[in-house]
């Protein structure tokens, strides 16, 4: 592993306006509403790496994918890729380079490959927007290895989305991540919609090409032994915060902020059956209002004073003045 990091995001933001239209605020005296997801995110990622996002629906977690990758811009904040900052319109020309090795695995299969074309068009389509290869042989040559790469058939290419399982399709758009040499993927829930095995299938395959390959993962779900099981660093995001970073084994056996320990102890136990579990209490708040100084210090059993007031900063990767004061 270098010393210098693969993927650096620095205090990346992302605000969007939910404001009312002009005139109605302008009829009912309504200020301006702004949501902010994410919030001053800061993680680096190594080559061949997989650094886990977790986190309750609404904490931001797939925003932040879809600024990791360019397809949102940011508020506020950087994010650099193999020493291109593709936020930086002065490097515009380099993250142009840069965008054939970027992609991304999203969560339902059924919705992400389009239905009206065949597999080899799908598969080939990154391959030929990116001038890879031009002869038509040699691309139909290059789809039938990803396909078998991915434990599919080479006769699986003349086939519609429609003739394959959930799991098959997610396989497919994994050939299709892989057609244009892509080495960094940011993978959205990509198991999330698959049955529990089929889950264990596809997790294994992205390892088994994690390391044929040395691809980079930021690897994003809310299903914890997932996580465990696919990334060395994992990070805990809370209403469009990182509260917590750290190394799977320490996050799991001692987690440093209540929120972390909250979802841990939210994971069913089976050897902990008949025993007394504790409460998740509240609901995570709106973005649009987010509480004042520390966001969960509503939910929060070791809140004092300063949490509602002051937002606390990273000392040892975890956001948390209760944590940070013993």
């Amino acid at each position: 592993m270098t010393s210098l990091p693969f993927v650096s995001v620095s205090n990346l933001s992302r605000r969007f306006d939910v404001s009312t239209p002009w005139a109605r605020r302008v009829f009912l005296r309504e200020p301006r509403q702004r949501l902010t997801a994410v919030d001053a995110v800061s993680f680096d990622i190594h080559r061949g790496e997989t650094l886990g996002l977790v986190g309750e629906s609404g904490s931001g977690k797939s925003t932040l994918a879809r600024l990791v990758v360019g397809l949102l811009v940011p508020s506020a904040g950087s994010v650099t890729i193999d020493g291109v900052a593709i936020t930086d319109p002065s490097q515009t020309s380099q993250s142009q380079r840069l965008r054939r090795r970027i992609h991304m695995i999203f969560q339902n299969p059924y919705a992400s490959l389009n239905r009206r074309w065949r597999v080899e068009r799908i598969v080939a389509e990154p391959i030929k927007a990116f001038g890879l290869l031009t002869e038509s042989a040699d691309i139909r040559e290059r789809v039938d290895d990803l396909l078998r790469l991915v434990g599919l058939h080479p006769a699986d290419r003349t086939k519609y989305p429609h003739e394959f399982s959930g799991g098959q399709r997610q396989r497919i758009a994994i050939a299709r991540a892989l057609s244009s040499q892509a080495d960094f993927i940011v993978c959205d829930e990509p198991t999330s919609a698959l049955d529990v095995s089929v889950q264990a299938q596809i997790l294994n395959l992205m390892r088994d090409l994690q390391d044929r390959l040395g691809l980079t993962y930021l690897f994003i779900s809310h299903n914890l032994a997932v996580v465990r099981h696919m990334a060395r660093r994992i990070g805990v995001m809370y209403l469009g915060r990182l509260v917590e970073i750290a190394d799977g084994r320490t996050l799991f056996r001692r987690p440093g902020h209540p929120y972390t320990k909250m979802l841990l102890d939210a994971v069913p136990d089976m050897t902990g059956t008949g025993g007394a579990r504790p409460r998740v209490s509240g609901e995570i708040p709106s973005p649009i209002q987010p509480p004042s100084g520390c966001a969960f210090h509503p939910r929060c059993p070791r809140a004092f004073d300063r949490c509602r007031h002051e937002t606390p900063f990273h000392i040892n990767g975890v956001a948390c003045h209760a944590a940070q004061t013993g």
